[in-house]
């Protein structure tokens, strides 16, 4: 029997896969793990704790699967925008963004209750929230739905439609206020949201769909936004006719309603002729050129001239927009070099559309003229296969990602601007792209591969002179099972790419290209989806005036039997370690501070609900949610109260030296663990999930009601496990603290 000590310092290999587990001889192996759920790795090799979330608000419409997308003016004034079926929310500094103060005048004691609110102007459907009443207080804080509205009054219903019975309520006395939840109307459906691509400059953002215009979202205030179709300037086009087909012109100046009459439906639309799907499309004539207003038949249009089209003489000198119903929109949008970048329309699958240097929605390549080096620029990708165009990344150079490969976009040099005469396409690998937005970080881009199974790092290499794409997922390939359908970069506090994996769980990657860090983690919400684990559906990030980016997500949970999806962000990591009452460890959380109280309300969107509690930063008995509210065990100032979550590590096999080379296979018993903490509060250790031992902090001197101080330092703990020829260590949090582990040393027997 031989004696040794074992050291896990760090934790920088992440979670890797099974199918590594007798690969000791790999380096990422003495600092990987087989399980990491609910950690973040930091660089420098800690495995911390996930901080829990806190619930924003609930989405517009629970029965649908919803989208974020990030709105960054500065990093000060930052948006994240709810996309759901075919409406647009806002949330700004973690809350929803509200309209204008509507005076309240009385709320009736009635089965519904029915609101008071001179000139209201609101709508049936629309969610309000109601603050400031004084005497029936049960509503304030509440959202409801406006039903049965006239123009003084409005019923309240809750988001399912049942009627709020304010009958058993406190009377109204006076006050308080209704605010509208501010949205706007989009044309996107549920089905479209997750192939939406975007770019943004300042306070607009562009946003693209194959299936819908172009459109602009411009933002003026934070509830003045608006959404509109983008009316391109003099292009893009499809190539110049080179049939004899000829179009004739009733007039060729400035206006509307002018009738055009084809000579033959050869050359138009393959053949077909005009279709109802050419309305709203753009069409070159001679000098000029027009809008399409309205289709009679394959030979008859009418336009809305906007250039004149110099003549009204028939001409077989003319050519159709690229963008339009019939050909498909841009599916594909960035800014690069001062340009407004398009691509991958359903005809045009491999053409890149710039716009004119300077001037986003110019889109004048002066075809036929003297070409300056600031027009529009029309490019096709040549390759042997046709590919559609998947995501454009802007970095030193454009980054062009198709289904077939990899390209890189330059004006034939460095430094070199793109212009008409020396664009410069490259392909640099040929992996092929998955329909889902790549991440520039630093010098590299990060993009899925096609079958949404591999995340991989486009980034120049010296040794090749030219770009390779190496595989992020090589050593856990089955972190991304089932496929990834988004993705979003953290840059502080950790460099983190998250991304939401098909079952719904969002997984991690500590990311730091300088310092070789590739740790994979997964992440479970707190709560169940039906009889499995709750759903994230989105993720994005924006940054804020904090010294953290948020991150922002978007969690579908069964909440009292029905279907729940609420908007939440993941809580920051950098707490006062000193103040246990800023620890936020539990998820949809809400917390309260104020004079000492012994009943917690607002917490309706948990009812039914058994939660965790954190009272004064102690643990508190878990509580269910009954009418919004739980009472406590005993009176507290500041509270947490959120659905708990378990932070699992899990190590490889241990690889201990023996008398006879290494440890691998050979029965083994750990007896005793060392684990150096940082800024601790509790954790437990142990050979499996069954067989744990909960490391004691608190000691007979420290009230049981107030929380005990974080502990940083070393831990030593019997280990209570079996001989085996396995030798794994688990390490699990359970109560709603903090958790950071810097290090293991285990000291096992082994049977040589």
């Amino acid at each position: 029997m031989a004696r040794v000590a074992a050291q896990l310092t760090n934790f920088t290999g992440g979670e890797l896969s099974p199918r590594l587990d007798g690969r000791n001889d790999l380096t990422k192996y003495a600092s990987g793990c087989k399980t990491l759920e609910n950690f973040v790795v930091y660089p420098h090799g800690a495995a911390a704790r996930r901080p829990g979330t806190t619930f924003v608000a609930e989405v517009a419409n629970s029965a649908n699967k919803t989208r974020l997308i990030p709105f960054e003016f500065s990093t000060t004034q930052t948006y994240m925008l709810e996309f759901s079926n075919l409406k647009m929310r806002v949330y700004k500094d973690r809350g929803s963004v509200l309209e204008g103060d509507k005076t309240i005048s009385a709320i009736t004691k009635a089965n519904p209750a029915v609101v008071t609110a001179t000139g209201h102007n609101y709508s049936n459907g629309d969610e309000v929230v109601i603050s400031g009443v004084v005497g029936m207080t049960e509503v304030n804080g509440k959202r409801f739905l406006v039903a049965g509205k006239t123009t003084n009054t409005f019923q309240l219903t809750n988001k399912d439609g049942t009627n709020i019975n304010s009958s058993s309520f406190t009377t109204y006395t006076s006050g308080g206020v209704s605010n509208k939840v501010f949205e706007i109307t989009t044309p996107y459906t549920t089905a479209q949201l997750f192939d939406l691509k975007f770019a943004q400059s300042a306070d607009v953002m562009y946003i693209t769909h194959p299936e819908h215009e172009v459109e602009k979202l411009s933002r003026t205030a934070h509830t003045a936004w608006t959404l509109t179709d983008v009316d391109f300037t003099n292009g893009p086009y499809m190539d110049a006719n080179i049939t004899t087909t000829t179009l004739n012109p009733g007039s060729h100046t400035v206006g509307t309603g002018v009738a055009v009459v084809a000579s033959a439906v050869t050359g138009i639309n393959s053949g077909s002729g005009f279709l109802s799907t050419d309305v709203g499309r753009l069409l070159q004539f001679g000098d000029g050129y027009g809008k399409i207003t309205a289709v009679s038949d394959t030979l008859n249009i009418t336009i809305t001239i906007i250039e004149d089209l110099g003549s009204s003489t028939a001409s077989a000198n003319w050519s159709l927009g690229s963008f339009s119903d019939t050909t498909g929109h841009p599916s594909c949008v960035t800014f690069f070099e001062q340009r407004l970048v398009f691509a991958g329309t359903t005809s045009q699958p491999q053409t890149i559309f710039f716009s004119k240097s300077g001037d986003y929605e110019n889109m004048d390549a002066n075809i036929g003229g003297t070409v300056a080096d600031d027009d529009a620029i029309i490019y096709t990708i040549a390759s042997n296969q046709v590919n559609a165009i998947r995501f454009m990344t802007a970095t030193r150079t454009l980054i062009i990602g198709t289904a077939g490969g990899e390209f890189t976009v330059s004006g034939g040099g460095t430094d070199n601007a793109i212009t008409p005469t020396n664009i410069l396409i490259k392909k640099q690998s040929n992996h092929g792209a998955a329909n889902v937005d790549a991440i520039a970080v630093g010098n590299a881009t990060l993009f899925l591969q096609r079958a949404k199974r591999k995340i991989r790092e486009l980034a120049y290499n010296f040794d090749v002179d030219g770009y390779i794409a190496p595989d992020m997922t090589i050593l856990a390939e089955h972190i991304s099972e089932g496929g990834l359908t988004q993705m979003a970069y953290q840059q502080e506090p950790n460099q983190v790419i998250y991304a939401v994996r098909g079952d719904g769980e969002l997984i991690g990657l500590t990311y730091q290209r300088e310092q070789q860090v590739t740790a994979w983690h997964r992440h479970i919400f707190g709560g169940v989806f039906g009889s499995g684990k709750a759903v994230c559906e989105s993720v994005a990030v924006i940054p804020t005036d904090d010294t953290e980016y948020e991150v922002y997500v978007i969690v579908k949970r069964t909440i009292n039997g029905a279907t729940r999806r609420f908007v939440e962000y993941i809580n920051n990591f950098d707490f006062t370690e000193t103040d246990n009452t800023t620890f936020n460890f539990l998820d949809s959380a809400l917390a309260y501070s104020g004079s000492a109280v012994t009943t917690i309300s607002g917490l309706d969107h948990l009812e039914g609900q058994t939660v965790s509690v954190l009272a004064n930063g102690a643990t508190h008995p878990d509580k269910t949610v009954s009418n919004g509210s739980i009472t406590l065990d005993r009176s507290s100032t500041n509270v947490k109260v959120g659905l708990s979550y378990s932070s699992i590590l899990q190590t490889m096999r241990l690889d201990a030296g023996s008398q006879n080379g290494t440890s691998q296979g050979k029965t083994k018993r750990i007896y005793e663990i060392t684990i150096r903490l940082y800024e601790s509060v509790g954790v437990e250790v142990g050979e499996s999930l069954d067989n744990m031992e909960r490391i004691p902090f608190r000691t007979s001197s420290d009230p049981m009601d107030q929380g005990i101080p974080p502990f940083t330092g070393d831990k030593a703990v019997e280990f209570r496990g079996n001989y085996d020829t396995d030798g794994f260590i688990f390490v699990r949090q359970t109560q709603p603290l903090p958790l950071t582990i810097l290090s293991l040393y285990p000291e096992l027997q082994t049977n040589d």
